[in-house]
């Protein structure tokens, strides 16, 4: 991997961590080329059960490099949708391919297409100095990256409009309360703790972990017998793996079980 990304795993935790802090974590083509290759690589291999996204220094990512802004400014609008296709938004479309668990790690600033970005991973937690904010708006720009579509799902309609308009920074503990992050943590804690509830989900069965977000996924914005229906189409595929056999087994023995994702 490219040295504006690092990609390591251990124990079943895959960790991507975004390495551009002298500016921010801001994205560079190169670094948008890596982080797809990277969560590719985390889809197509077993041995990973869990991703974790964070990054380096004073931010997660602030999004788009604003260096890059005024040369955009030229562009045809054609082609202007071709760059955002063929760029950050391949981000968010790789996420929503991947059914194991993918956790943002918000070390610090997430801004924009940063924020949008950690919108798209199934939950966030925060480092108590993090601070998160949807400057759009201020840049005369509109998300790009999915934060219109996953920010009111994730904090409700009025509450993202208000951020989305405002531009106004939300803390760690703000976050918390709208539900925009999942827990926060002491600084010094931040990647000790999240990595410890990466390894606890990783060490659950990966079949019944990864359906489980699938389901719940499949199931947003339907109607319940929808919803229902997806749910007993799914759950054979878990009640018929060994996984599920060895975690009965291991219940009788009253021993912990050793899960192979098969």
């Amino acid at each position: 991997m490219s040295e504006l990304l690092r990609f390591e795993i251990d124990r079943g935790v895959a960790t991507i961590t975004l390495n551009r802090p002298e500016k921010l974590n801001a994205f560079t083509d190169e670094m948008l080329d890596r982080w797809v290759e990277a969560l590719e690589a985390c889809r197509v291999d077993a041995e990973v059960r869990v991703i974790v996204i964070t990054g380096t220094g004073r931010a997660f990512t602030t999004g788009g490099d604003v260096d890059s802004f005024g040369a955009s400014a030229a562009l045809t609008p054609a082609l202007i949708k071709q760059r955002l296709v063929q760029g950050i938004q391949r981000l968010p479309r790789k996420m929503a391919e991947i059914d194991k668990p993918i956790i943002a790690a918000l070390n610090g600033f997430a801004t924009g297409g940063g924020l949008d970005i950690a919108l798209a991973c199934d939950i966030r937690f925060a480092a108590e100095s993090a601070r998160m904010a949807e400057t759009y708006a201020r840049m005369g720009l509109i998300p790009g990256g999915g934060g219109a579509y996953l920010l009111p799902r994730i904090v409700g309609m009025a509450k993202a409009l208000e951020m989305l308009w405002s531009c106004d920074w939300v803390d760690a503990r703000e976050a918390e309360r709208i539900g925009l992050v999942n827990q926060v943590f002491p600084d010094a804690e931040l990647m000790e703790r999240t990595h410890a509830f990466a390894r606890k989900v990783a060490e659950a069965a990966p079949i019944s972990v990864q359906l489980i977000k699938r389901v719940a996924r499949l199931s947003l914005g339907q109607d319940l017998d929808t919803a229902l229906d997806i749910a007993a189409s799914n759950l054979p595929i878990a009640r018929t793996s060994e996984d599920h056999l060895e975690a009965v087994r291991a219940f009788k023995e009253k021993r912990k079980p050793l899960f192979q994702g098969r």
